[in-house]
């Protein structure tokens, strides 16, 4: 028997220009006295959550600041972050609620947070299984307010926290209804700092997120389930598909113009003419529906592949990242092999990839797998991504390994629209050594 039901479940969402100078009245709602904010270095040095610390404390609630989240979050920066929260209660002065500033690490760092100072247990008791031992929350987590800075993770909208395992060598994550934030802010004004290459990988990450949501495998073909079984990624369903058509739309007439506008040569020109502040609001919204869809909807292979290549990655470093380490942003290690999936899962739902590649490119030409496959490459070069697996250090003796990272996402690959094996990830990660 097939499924009948889907679910759709989304946090309180406030959006627009100054929206984030409002957090300390929504906090105070909540009844909260003290909280924690959580940040990273780059995006502290912005002054972002400065500003919003000040607004927050202006309504008398005392904010504790721990601005050590990692770019990309490892097991042992999550601790580090948990052992943090931990101490700063152990007077019993406890947390009533936690805000995070900055992109999806960030964000992911304070579910990771959230869910350990409020359960008992170990950040690997809640990792996902086979990696984790997949334990459900006891208790009630705090509210969570997500201000997002980069337009791309969707982290604000969904119950996901992404980690890397080191000692392992694989990325994963945690899943739960439970770590939705509560609210997401989501001021555009924020995302100006983004430099190029973070706004062209984690716009990348806008795009798959619409993409793998709105190619998803059908809800109603699922088995059927019992109300506790259902988990938050129900597949591609009537509600999930209008915001990712809208993301689609909304990227389409501004992702190029985003990049171009954090370009070191615009940027040189901003004292006089400012930023293309409409670029910037459509990308901001564009997260915000692709989040509120594949949060829901869920992704597939594209960002299954995405966690062994940033888990295993060798010597690279990109552009606009920090550069004490090697790093794969998770947006473009989720694109590098987009467009060999697109042309993996065209059968399974041609009308669906053929309207994804005509709402971002109404020009495109063809009715084939190459359809969406191209328009997504041609994307991919005119904003300076990697041009394919080879040039970030992978090589067919890789490919192995890298099949082996992927097929422990089973609850990813559950989401595609057609089930693939071994030998056709293999297949995927060989067709994306390069794309031009």
């Amino acid at each position: 028997m097939n499924e009948t039901v889907f679910t759709y479940a989304a946090p309180a969402l406030k959006f627009g220009a100054g929206a984030s100078d409002e957090v300390g009245h929504d906090l105070a709602s909540y009844g909260a006295r003290r909280v924690l904010l959580v940040t990273d270095p780059g995006v502290m040095e912005t002054g972002h959550p400065s500003r919003i610390a000040e607004h927050i404390w202006q309504r008398g609630i005392e904010t504790v600041i721990f601005d050590r989240a990692r770019v990309e979050p490892t097991d042992e920066s999550l601790e580090q972050a948990i052992d943090f929260a931990r101490d700063a209660q152990s007077t019993g002065r406890s947390f009533d609620a936690i805000v995070a500033v900055g992109g999806g690490s960030s964000i992911d760092t304070a579910k990771a947070v959230n869910l350990l100072v409020t359960n008992p247990g170990d950040l690997m008791d809640y990792v996902n299984a086979p990696v984790g031992k997949a334990r459900t929350p006891a208790h009630e987590l705090l509210p969570l307010v997500a201000i997002p800075t980069t337009s791309g993770t969707g982290s604000e909208s969904t119950t996901i926290c992404v980690l890397d395992v080191l000692e392992l060598k694989v990325k994963t994550g945690i899943s739960h209804v439970a770590l939705r934030p509560r609210l997401a802010i989501v001021d555009p004004r924020l995302t100006v700092s983004q430099p190029p290459m973070v706004t062209a990988s984690s716009g990348m990450d806008i795009l798959c997120h619409a993409l793998e949501s709105y190619t998803a495998r059908w809800y109603a073909d699922f088995d059927a389930k019992q109300p506790d079984e259902r988990v938050p990624y129900c597949g591609a369903n009537p509600i999930a598909d209008m915001w990712s058509e809208r993301a689609l739309s909304l990227l389409a007439g501004s992702f190029r113009a985003a990049v171009n506008d954090a370009s070191t040569e615009v940027r040189a020109k901003r004292a006089s003419k400012g930023h293309d502040t409409k670029a910037r609001e459509q990308m901001a919204m564009a997260a915000t529906f692709a989040g509120l869809g594949f949060g829901n909807a869920g992704v597939h292979i594209p960002h299954a592949n995405a966690y062994p290549i940033a888990g295993r990655v060798h010597d690279f470093t990109p552009e606009d990242y920090p550069q004490d380490e090697p790093i794969i942003p998770h947006g473009m290690a989720v694109s590098l092999t987009a467009p060999a999936a697109f042309r993996f899962t065209f059968d399974a739902a041609p009308e669906r990839h053929l309207r994804a590649a005509r709402i971002l490119d109404p020009k495109a030409k063809g009715e084939g797998p190459e359809l969406l496959a191209g328009v997504v490459t041609r994307l991919m070069k005119a904003i300076g991504l990697p041009n394919g697996l080879a040039e970030v250090g992978y090589g067919a003796a890789d490919v192995d390994d890298l099949v082996a990272g992927a097929v422990q996402q089973q609850r990813l690959l559950a989401t595609a629209p057609k089930t693939p094996t071994e030998e056709d990830l293999a297949q995927v990660f060989v067709a994306s050594m390069e794309h031009w």
